[in-house]
């Protein structure tokens, strides 16, 4: 649903009358005019929340077909054994070692996501607009609410699996320095797999870190960066002070930091330990291959109108959405500390 300044004079009109008709008092006409706005809710709302953009463009949306498995192929090589697929000299007497390949699965839980919202009917009747679309707008931020903290749950789950923290000994507690983004950097790509030639072996491509961390960016001194880039730092925008170091994306994640969200669930919840001079989490990931976080989805966001409201002089729609979050391989997320 667009903003009402975004729309024509005869679509205004058009939202007008549809919402006018949705308070009415009969409620054979309230019923129609209330499904209609939630059939036309539904198109942006999976739009907005089922894209390849949720989470960043970090999990890809898999639509699965009616009685399909949510089951994905794991890779044979398993994290450790890349060194045991080799080639040999042949001998002039006996035979090739044998190699047996044996793939495995992973079955990713799918459950049932639902959402809700209603608005007083007198709204309706006003043709009261910018209530009624702040009401859609919060109840798609409703599922996408939900799917972040499930999605970053799952990826942080992966990187306390790992167990391994990449840590810079030389900065103070809290202090977020370029060496880092190095050091994680090589640290990826030791324990990647594969060779320097393999083509998708393991490279840092991403790095999600606290606002409080990227400001960190704008205190570096000279022996840290040059005078150039000192000063389009100080003129950038708060929430663009830097986009790359190192050829790796930078994002700032609202829920880490100090005390925040995603670091208690870190901490708490998943028992994740870090190391005693460090005070917060970050996250990197290689994205390159889009191989490990996928996001099956069995059946995408329906909205329905609620058909019990208008005896409380009230409407309102619902919706729900069948989806599963899974990292398939725990190579693709990599834990630092500051």
């Amino acid at each position: 649903m667009k903003n009402m300044s975004m729309m024509s004079v005869e679509d205004q009109e058009r939202c007008k009358s549809l919402l006018k008709a949705c308070g009415s008092k009969d409620e054979g006409v309230s019923r129609d005019a209330t499904r209609r706005i939630a059939k036309a809710l539904e198109t942006p709302l999976r739009k907005g929340i089922l894209s390849g953009d949720i989470l960043d463009g970090i999990f890809e949306p898999i639509i699965l077909e009616t009685n399909s498995t949510s089951e994905f192929p794991l890779d044979f090589i398993s994290p450790g054994t890349e060194n045991q697929y080799v080639a040999y000299t042949i001998p002039n007497q006996g035979y090739i070692p044998q190699k047996q390949v044996e793939g495995d699965y992973v079955q990713v839980p799918i459950y049932d996501v639902g959402a809700s919202i209603d608005w007083l009917l007198k709204y309706a009747r006003d043709a009261r607009w910018d209530i009624v679309g702040r009401a859609m707008d919060v109840m798609r931020k409703q599922f996408t609410k939900k799917f972040n903290d499930d999605g970053w749950h799952t990826l942080l789950a992966a990187a306390v699996d790992r167990n391994i923290i990449v840590l810079d000994s030389d900065a103070s507690a809290g202090q977020f320095t370029k060496r880092l983004v190095s050091l994680m950097k090589l640290v990826m790509r030791r324990n990647g797999g594969g060779n320097s030639t393999s083509m998708d072996r393991g490279a840092l491509t991403d790095f999600y870190l606290s606002p409080e961390a990227m400001e960190d960016i704008r205190n570096w001194n000279v022996d840290q960066i040059d005078e150039i880039t000192r000063r389009e730092i100080f003129i950038a925008d708060s929430e663009q002070i830097i986009n790359r170091i190192f050829g790796v994306n930078l994002h700032t994640i609202d829920e880490f930091g100090e005390g925040q969200e995603y670091q208690t669930y870190f901490t708490s919840d998943l028992s994740g330990t870090m190391p005693s001079s460090t005070v917060e989490i970050v996250i990197g990931l290689d994205l390159r291959n889009n191989d490990s976080f996928v996001m099956p989805i069995r059946e995408e966001v329906e909205i329905f109108d609620d058909p019990v409201l208008h005896r409380q002089k009230r409407a309102g729609v619902y919706g729900w959405a069948s989806v599963g979050f899974g990292s398939l391989d725990g190579r693709r997320v990599l834990t630092g500390a500051l």
